[in-house]
């Protein structure tokens, strides 16, 4: 045998683990928790990775189960910073609010990627967990529907799915009432001396957004002169990259369940892929895109 390519000696093996001892004790590390927080316990670890209960016998289930939970973890994230952007937008205070729209945008690219791991699921492992699913779905998620209420998607038939439940219907009514991130950045512009129509500044905010030419012309004021509107400017761009991220996210979304389930019906009652993609031609914020013909 070549002595280059000769496996480690068992004596060279037991000096590397001795180095890494040797280095452990010279940084310090903390090794005993047994009287204070550990890394566990502060992320309540215990909670988390034991909130798996998979329902079937079949392996695959648990990548079903983990792909829903840290999505519904990312978009709680999601509405923490978008919420607080929401409250800096209809405050003036647009750095701390771009902050916050570009971390919304960043965790839209993980969620996004999210679907590429469940793709990994072909359809015979997702028929095989298919019945334990019973009439549960993603399109029952509450965080979700927050997210496009406070995006301006409002509709008030996807109030229904939270009727069972008082403290979420609490939750998604309240965002379906308010202002939503483009009313407000409306709003701003008109506080800023750009003429918006009243129609789209006092009305109301449970009924979907219409496009409007008035509003188009009050963005093209801001767009045809950056340097005099440099952060409203700005506000366009980060709506931009926003919606850019979501409908990427439902190309995701319809593209991976019909790799999955094919065009059969949703667990939610949906017609699955036929509904999704009626969801693709929903646009946020109309004349941020529209403008940019006549620029």
């Amino acid at each position: 045998m070549c002595p280059f390519h000769a496996p480690p000696t068992t004596q060279t093996s037991g000096t590397q683990t001795q180095d890494t001892a040797r280095i452990v004790v010279e940084e310090k590390a903390q090794l005993d928790f047994s009287q204070s927080m550990s890394y566990g316990d502060y992320l309540q670890l215990d909670q988390i990775l034991n909130a798996q209960s998979p329902r079937s016998p079949d392996h695959n289930e648990l990548l079903f189960i983990v792909q829903h939970q840290t999505s519904e973890l990312w978009m709680k994230l999601m509405l923490h910073e978008l919420g607080a952007a929401i409250e800096h937008v209809a405050l003036d205070q647009l750095p701390t609010a771009f902050k916050m729209l570009a971390r919304v945008s960043k965790i839209m690219e993980q969620l996004v990627h999210a679907w590429d791991v469940l793709a990994t699921m072909t359809p015979p492992e997702y028929s095989a967990i298919r019945p334990y699913l019973a009439s549960s779905s993603g399109f029952q998620s509450y965080q979700y529907r927050c997210i496009e209420f406070a995006l301006g998607n409002k509709n008030a038939a996807m109030l229904k799915p939270h009727e069972h439940r008082a403290d979420l219907l609490a939750r998604v009514e309240a965002r379906y009432q308010a202002p939503s991130l483009y009313d407000q950045a409306l709003r701003l512009l008109a506080r800023r001396g750009i003429r918006v129509p009243n129609s789209h500044l006092e009305r109301d905010w449970t009924q979907p957004y219409t496009a409007s030419a008035e509003v188009e012309q009050a963005w093209l004021q801001v767009y045809r002169n950056p340097q005099a509107h440099w952060d409203l400017y700005q506000l366009g761009e980060e709506l931009t990259d926003l919606e850019d991220a979501f409908r990427l996210w439902r190309f995701r979304h319809v593209t991976t369940v019909e790799r999955v389930i094919g065009f059969k019906r949703g667990t939610g009652g949906t017609g699955g892929v036929s509904y999704l993609r009626k969801m693709l031609d929903v646009v946020l914020f109309p004349e941020i895109w529209s403008l940019r013909t006549q620029l």
